[in-house]
């Protein structure tokens, strides 16, 4: 597949399948937003992506609003969560690169985010080209989205 073939493949929503962290030292794998997270990404022609991300099971705040939260209902609605999006480039046949404008985790705006992309005409796998600390551990992360 070449750079423009995988490109075209992306163009369109893609909803998250699983989420799997696999620690570099035990092997013990994770589900950083549980056994059934929702999420949601999206490639455009143009160019531009979104991803969201988050943990079904989040607990909803005491008040029905926002700037009502108290800090431990804003802090569990932050854990459970993880967004960002911007623009996206396709520089090699197996990698897809996130150019981060906006973001949940304000340390990301700014940055890149590259991604090993495996898409086998049905699943597309965003994998972490290497392991990174996730949630206390080295970790091998794969990031599972079908087509919606």
């Amino acid at each position: 597949m070449t750079p423009e073939e995988l490109r075209s493949a992306l163009v369109g929503a893609w909803r998250l399948v699983s989420y799997e962290a696999t620690d570099i030292d035990g092997g013990d794998v994770i589900e950083p937003f549980g056994p059934r997270p929702q999420g949601l990404i999206l490639y455009t022609p143009s160019g531009h992506m979104s991803a969201q991300i988050m943990h079904p099971e989040r607990p909803h705040f005491r008040q029905g609003r926002l700037e009502e939260g108290l800090p431990q209902e804003l802090a569990a609605a932050t854990l459970g969560y993880l967004a960002y999006g911007g623009t996206y480039e396709v520089p090699t046949s197996d990698r897809v690169v996130h150019h981060v404008e906006l973001s949940l985790f304000p340390n990301w705006v700014g940055t890149t985010l590259t991604r090993v992309a495996d898409w086998d005409g049905e699943r597309l796998r965003l994998i972490l080209p290497e392991p990174a600390m996730i949630w206390g551990a080295r970790r091998n992360g794969i990031l599972t989205w079908k087509r919606t």
